[in-house]
């Protein structure tokens, strides 16, 4: 025989997850730094029962490099300006929904072109004309190596996820082989130019690589502007909400598509430029330096917003340079390094979560013994 169920039994589940609708900026500072209270705590739990060391400690060396001295705090800049450069660069691909991954091959083509013109005109050139040179075929070899993926996926709606990352695969190869054969019986490409200095980035206030920084501080402003105040940013961001859309209001999809990822691997091809001339003055299959995925966390964690992605860019370059500090300062295999700063960015990652979804827990009222 059956049992009754009694009318008022409460069968929700204990727990729901809804979308908000929106987060005051009060509430999204709230949850921010509660995330980061709680890797702190997760991270000094485990550096005591991991290493036996004091947590303060380690989290004193973790600033300490980046804030030890002035140099360290510009090497800190200088990497921070190629990893935003790349996220800038993304920002209209991805806010138009074209999940650009080939950054990576993009920079290195920009800095491959670089790195020919300092090596083969470099004598042959006065030096503001050989800048504008370089300038103009690293934007060329970034805009070609994104035209490709842009152009398949305007006209036969290819899978630009798949297409943008074997190009990456393609400019390393390429790179490889081209720097085998110049390189004949070294072990390396070198430093070019060394001796002369042709092509290298001018000292600013004793550094040269003081340009790198000035020149995507520009394209972040520059870019902020371009997606929220022109036609152009509009219309990126209405393909991106919806092509049926965008096509009943009278946009082409087609020409946005190519003009945005034509604009997306110039300035992949840019920061390519500023590598190599501002910074590494060589070039090799690691020129990038993982860059070009890394951008992809800065650009989706800002919402597209490039300004926000300057502090995203030197958070995960503060706790790169810090796992490299703790690392060395207390003998550390890297890899517990490594885990102390994933724990801080892998909270803060999951506080994006709580900023666009709320729980909603099962309210319990006695009535008659039974929850409702």
């Amino acid at each position: 025989m059956n049992k009754a169920v009694p009318k008022n039994e409460n069968r929700e589940p204990l727990v729901r997850i809804a979308r908000r609708d929106s987060v005051s900026p009060g509430k999204k500072i709230g949850i921010r730094a509660a995330s980061i209270v709680l890797a702190l705590i997760l991270d000094a739990l485990f550096i005591v029962v991991v290493t036996g060391l004091n947590p303060l400690a380690v989290y004193a060396e973790i600033f300490k490099a980046t804030f030890g001295t002035g140099l360290r705090f510009m090497w800190m800049l200088r990497d921070m300006a190629a990893l935003l450069c790349i996220g800038v660069a993304l920002a209209p691909a991805f806010k138009m929904r074209f999940w650009n991954i080939g950054a990576e091959g993009q920079v290195l083509m920009g800095g491959f072109a670089t790195a020919m013109c300092m090596m083969f005109l470099g004598q042959k050139l006065p030096t503001p004309v050989l800048f504008l040179v370089m300038v103009i075929a690293s934007l060329a070899a970034g805009a070609l190596w994104s035209f490709f993926p842009a152009f398949f996926k305007a006209n036969w709606n290819t899978n630009e996820t798949l297409f943008t990352l074997m190009m990456n695969y393609v400019a390393i190869q390429i790179v490889a082989y081209a720097t085998n054969i110049l390189r004949g019986q070294a072990s390396s490409l070198g430093t070019i130019n060394m001796g002369s200095k042709i092509g290298w980035f001018p000292k600013l206030f004793g550094y040269d690589f003081t340009l790198n920084i000035l020149i995507v501080a520009v394209l972040t402003a520059a870019m902020y502007v371009y997606l929220k105040y022109t036609k152009h940013g509009y219309e990126i961001a209405v393909v991106g909400e919806s092509e049926k859309t965008a096509r009943y209001a009278g946009i082409d999809v087609k020409k946005v598509t190519i003009r945005t990822l034509l604009l997306s691997g110039a300035i992949c091809g840019l920061c390519g430029f500023i590598i190599v001339a501002g910074n590494k003055h060589t070039i090799s299959t690691n020129t990038a330096g993982g860059d070009g995925f890394t951008a992809i966390i800065v650009a989706w964690l800002a919402k597209f917003n490039t300004f926000y992605m300057a502090l995203i860019s030197f958070l995960l370059i503060f706790l790169e340079k810090g796992a490299g500090q703790i690392a060395s300062t207390y003998g550390l295999n890297e890899y517990i390094s490594d885990i102390i700063s994933g724990i801080i960015l892998f909270c803060i990652l999951g506080s994006e979560f709580f900023l666009n979804y709320r729980m909603i827990w099962r309210h319990r009222e006695e009535k008659g013994g039974a929850a409702e």
